[in-house]
């Protein structure tokens, strides 16, 4: 894919640009946001998939019932509620954050099965990535000399491609590497169509699964002749410092290094300070910039984040003042608050240098 020329070369040059300038800060977590709102089940559905006067939940523009709820389902409301996702970006672009990334965590057709929506998963990237370059645009026009990117997510999906769901058969697996690479595929067309700058393949917890993302990517590149810079974001799933799948951030890194990313980092499950280690490792190894967008601290009882905006922030300065990132910005927990203090906690200080390797010659 890196043979490739630029998508569109005049962002992806601004990018690479503001990238030697200065630590960038990616944005804060949508569905703490949407959480706020408090949208019932019809507040989910809108009118496009307003309930049936039959009393079954019709679907009125594909011509479909829906049997099941679509509350919870954040990723539609792209369609049925824009205006709340367009606010919400709106607020991480005023709270200082340079690139949005698209409410897209959930748009591939095995997460979207769940609501039996597997045929509107084109849409959905779509109309994410849209919405989040017609904000950055908006807020672009008012200060051009500081641009924004549109970040295209996607998410690991409810399966695993490594480990069987079913303890009584580890050799079973619900999902494989094509099945993946196939919703992955349908993702990536859409997130492109509607403008992303970068993709970026995150959360995740199962690196085959990031593979065959990944591979899609660069068929959905090769297809069209072009492409945009790839980021790549893990999660160490608890304090054993091992992703799912059982691999440290070393490993992770040289597994992903073939596919040279722009970046390379970790996001969620844990707090900024229980990720300090780990984003020290990769940021000791990685020939690319390093990201980390990590939780408001880890949950409470009741499974909400109580990191404060000014908690977080004075730890993701130390993090930059130990010359560990190029961008940072928060996952589950964390607000417009919180990306504004980050955002002042890191503003002036130097990025991170990747690594340089020694040009290994062939005998």
């Amino acid at each position: 894919m890196n043979r490739l020329p630029w998508l569109n070369t005049t962002r992806t040059n601004a990018l690479l640009a503001a990238l030697q300038q200065r630590i960038l800060v990616i944005d804060g977590a949508m569905g703490t946001m949407i959480q706020s709102y408090k949208l019932d089940e019809e507040g989910y559905r809108g009118e496009r998939f307003a309930k049936g006067y039959d009393g079954r939940h019709l679907h009125l523009h594909d011509h479909q019932h829906h049997v099941c709820d679509l509350k919870g389902n954040n990723d539609l409301l792209l369609l049925t509620q824009p205006d709340v996702i367009r606010a919400v970006h709106t607020q991480y672009l005023e709270a200082g954050a340079d690139l949005l990334e698209t409410n897209t965590f959930n748009a591939t057709s095995i997460s979207q099965a769940d609501y039996h929506l597997e045929h509107i998963v084109y849409e959905l990237n779509r109309e994410g990535a849209r919405l989040a370059r017609e904000c950055c645009d908006a807020i672009e026009a008012k200060t051009p000399d500081k641009p924004r990117f549109v970040i295209g997510v996607l998410g690991p999906t409810s399966r695993t491609a490594s480990i069987s769901p079913d303890v009584n058969d580890p050799g079973f697996r619900n999902t494989s590497f094509d099945e993946l690479r196939t919703t992955y595929r349908e993702a990536v067309r859409g997130l492109l169509d509607g403008g992303a700058d970068i993709v970026m393949v995150e959360t995740i917890f199962d690196t085959l699964n990031a593979k065959a993302a990944l591979f899609a990517i660069d068929e959905e590149f090769e297809a069209r002749g072009a492409r945009v810079p790839v980021m790549i974001s893990g999660t160490i799933t608890d304090r054993s410092g091992r992703t799912l799948s059982g691999q440290t951030a070393e490993a992770f890194f040289y597994s992903m290094r073939h596919a040279r990313p722009l970046a390379i980092g970790l996001n969620c499950a844990l707090g900024a300070k229980d990720l300090r280690p780990h984003v020290e490792t990769l940021s000791n190894l990685a020939d690319c910039y390093v990201s980390t967008h990590p939780n408001a601290g880890l949950p409470n009882a009741f499974g909400e984040y109580d990191e404060t905006p000014a908690e977080m922030a004075a730890t993701i300065r130390e993090f930059a003042q130990a010359g560990f990132l190029n961008l940072v910005g928060g996952c589950c927990g964390t607000s417009p608050a919180h990306i504004r203090a980050i955002a002042e906690a890191v503003a002036g200080l130097t990025p991170r240098t990747p690594v340089v390797y020694p040009v290994q010659s062939v005998a």
